[in-house]
This record gives C-alpha cells, sequence and structure tokens, in this order.
C-alpha cells in the first residue's frame, strides 16, 4: 500500500483543486486500491496537529473547475527561526504527523514559504515534492505557476471596465493590482489591459515622471490615464527606506492613495483608485490553468511512483522538469527590468514611471 500526504498552503488561489485531482487521478489511475492519499486540513497546521481526511478517489471528481481548496489552507503557521512556540515544537510535531501514518511522501501545493517549509522538511528526512502555486509567478525555478493566469485574467478584466468610467470622466484610474515583492501579475495585466502606466517593485518610480506621463497624455487630447499599480510599487524616495520605516510609512496609506494624492497637486487631474483585491485570488481557473495544473499534478504522481523526491515540478519550455526544493527555498522571481517584455513594453508608449 502506496501512501500519500496532501496539503494547501498559504494564500489560496484558483486551480488548487484542479492540481490535487491532477495528482490524485493519475496515483489512483496507476494503484487502484494500493494506493491512500492522506489530506491534512488548513495546510501544515492539520500536518501539526494531524487533522486530516482520506481522500477517495471520488473526491477528485467534480472540482476541476472549482475554486478555493476542498482542504483548506492557512498562512505560513511559524517563522523558520520559530519553529519551538510556548514550547511546542512544530517540525517535530510535523514529523511525527508523517510517521504516524507511514507516509511515502508528501506533496505540497503552495508558494515560496510553504516551498522554503518544504524544503525544511525535506532535510529533515522527508520525502517531500513540491508544487507551484502562487498567483504572483514569483517562485523561483518554473516558468510559470498556476493561478497566475487566472488572476491575470481577472485583473485584465478590472482595468478593462474602468477604462470607460475614466474616459466618460475625464479621469486618471489607479487599479491596485496584487504583488507585494514582484510585479509580474501587474506586468502582464497592464499589458493586456491598456494600461497607460505601469508600476512595480523591480522598478522605482520617480512622482516627477509619473505626472510628466499624465500630463503628456492631456496634451495630446487624452482625457484620461489608466494606471496598472502593483501594490508593493514604490518610488524611488521610498525605495532607499529601510524595511520598517515602509511598513509603518504604509500602515497609515497605501501606495495608491499617496500616489494619487500626489498626480493631483502636481496635475490638477482628478484621480480615483480601485482595488480588485482578492477578487485576483478567487473564482474558477481559467482553461489554461486548468491544463497546467492537470500536467502538473500528473507528473507529482508520476515523481511518485519513481520515487524522485526533494524537487518541485517545474515547467521549462513548456516541459515538465523535477527542480531541487534546496534551489527553490528562499528565493524570488522578479521582473528583469532589463528583459525583453519590459523593453517591448516601453516600444508601444507605456511609461513604467522611471523616467
Amino acid at each position: 500500500m502506496k501512501r500519500i500526504g496532501m496539503l494547501t498552503s498559504g494564500g489560496d488561489c484558483q486551480s488548487l483543486n484542479a492540481t490535487m485531482r491532477g495528482i490524485g487521478k493519475a496515483l489512483f489511475n496507476y494503484y487502484g486500491n494500493e494506493i491512500q492519499i492522506i489530506g491534512f486540513i488548513d495546510g501544515y497546521k492539520g500536518l501539526m496537529h494531524n487533522e486530516y481526511k482520506e481522500l477517495t478517489s471520488r473526491d477528485f471528481s467534480g472540482i476541476l473547475d472549482e475554486g478555493g481548496t476542498i482542504l483548506g489552507t492557512s498562512r505560513q503557521p511559524f517563522k523558520m527561526m520559530r519553529v519551538i512556540e510556548d514550547g511546542f515544537d512544530k517540525v517535530a510535531a510535523m514529523k511525527r504527523t508523517y510517521k504516524h501514518h507511514n507516509l511515502d511522501c508528501l506533496c505540497v501545493l503552495g508558494g515560496n514559504g510553504s516551498q522554503k517549509t518544504a524544503n525544511l522538511l525535506r532535510e529533515e528526512g522527508l520525502n517531500v515534492i513540491g508544487l507551484p502555486k502562487t498567483i504572483d509567478n514569483d517562485l523561483f525555478g518554473t516558468d510559470m505557476t498556476f493561478g497566475f493566469q487566472t488572476a491575470v485574467n481577472i485583473a485584465t478584466e478590472a482595468i478593462d471596465c474602468i477604462h470607460t468610467t475614466a474616459a466618460s470622466h475625464g479621469r486618471v484610474f489607479i487599479i491596485e493590482v496584487m504583488g507585494h515583492a514582484a510585479g509580474n501579475l501587474t506586468l502582464h495585466a497592464g499589458i493586456a489591459g491598456g494600461a497607460d502606466i505601469i508600476l512595480i517593485p523591480e522598478i522605482p518610480y520617480d512622482i516627477k515622471a509619473v505626472a510628466k506621463a499624465v500630463e503628456r497624455r492631456a496634451a495630446e487630447g487624452k482625457n484620461f490615464t489608466i494606471i496598472a499599480m502593483a501594490e508593493g510599487a514604490m518610488s524611488k524616495e521610498d525605495a532607499s527606506l529601510k524595511k520598517k520605516e515602509l511598513e509603518k510609512k504604509r500602515s497609515s496609506m497605501p501606495a495608491s492613495y499617496e500616489l494619487g494624492d500626489e498626480i493631483t497637486k502636481l496635475t490638477g487631474q482628478e484621480v480615483r483608485i480601485t482595488v480588485p483585491g482578492h477578487t485576483q485570488r478567487g473564482g474558477r481557473p481559467c482553461p489554461y490553468d486548468r491544463v497546467l495544473s492537470t500536467r502538473l499534478g500528473a507528473a507529482a504522481a508520476q515523481f511518485v511512483i519513481r520515487e524522485k523526491y526533494g524537487v518541485l515540478v517545474g515547467i521549462h519550455n513548456d516541459k515538465i522538469v523535477p527542480v531541487p526544493l534546496q534551489d527553490v527555498a528562499g528565493k524570488l522571481k522578479l521582473v528583469d527590468p532589463e528583459s525583453e517584455i519590459v523593453a517591448q513594453t516601453r516600444m508601444i508608449g507605456i511609461s513604467f514611471g522611471d523616467k
């Protein structure tokens, strides 16, 4: 009897269910009745406290197009340097649960923090396979993460909808897109939505350059401007602040509202802020994500069968590849300011607010 553990960790996103379905269907198809899949409730929290349910083949039916996760999820339950809290050794508890169920492998569906913990468990001697989940597409070691394309679609639709009201009222609209450290989602949604200015964390902006781009459009007879702004975007001045200083500043005023006030002061134009927020994480996965998730899930099952552990199921040039978890843990995949996509975006006149 093969025994596999499974959990979803971190922020929710579309296609978690589709990915679990890919794993489950492939394993049941290969092993038949000789496979037991244990689903841990609410991510690593369930693994720590042995809260679980056994998943049958029926549990993986009808969930391909469902958003959310049938197992529930939670944010990272501990910082890496605080594995012991109030006398409770969290890593020891997870190892104990793993051994209690006599697991052959644990499949972890999660983003950066989740894969960092997965690597920690690998270092502790557990067999782990990671699957790349995040709407930010900022996970190192893979070209694409599931959930990203659906989030791009939702953010793009938000920008599309804003166009008509912005044009009707002659306003500057700032659409705040998710993304604390990485601007992949904002960049792609901004291009797809026809934004005039795209502001991302990797390219700190100059407020004067942003105001200049707004005024240039007005001089050309265009009475509105669409700005796609990542929630983690920052000015050149803010980029020089220490992390705690920036967090204190942001606690009193989000970057998008500060930018809006500055644009009004410099240009006199009316500014409105739109925050799609968690709608970008919700809803049904798009067809692209359903296909990607099915492939990643099936590949994870193949790694289980081959006993290829300690890896992230990555995709490079449309081919599934195993990426060592130690090469993924603690690393972010950010937008390269010198990349082709940024250069091509500049070529069509979209401003990044830096010059």
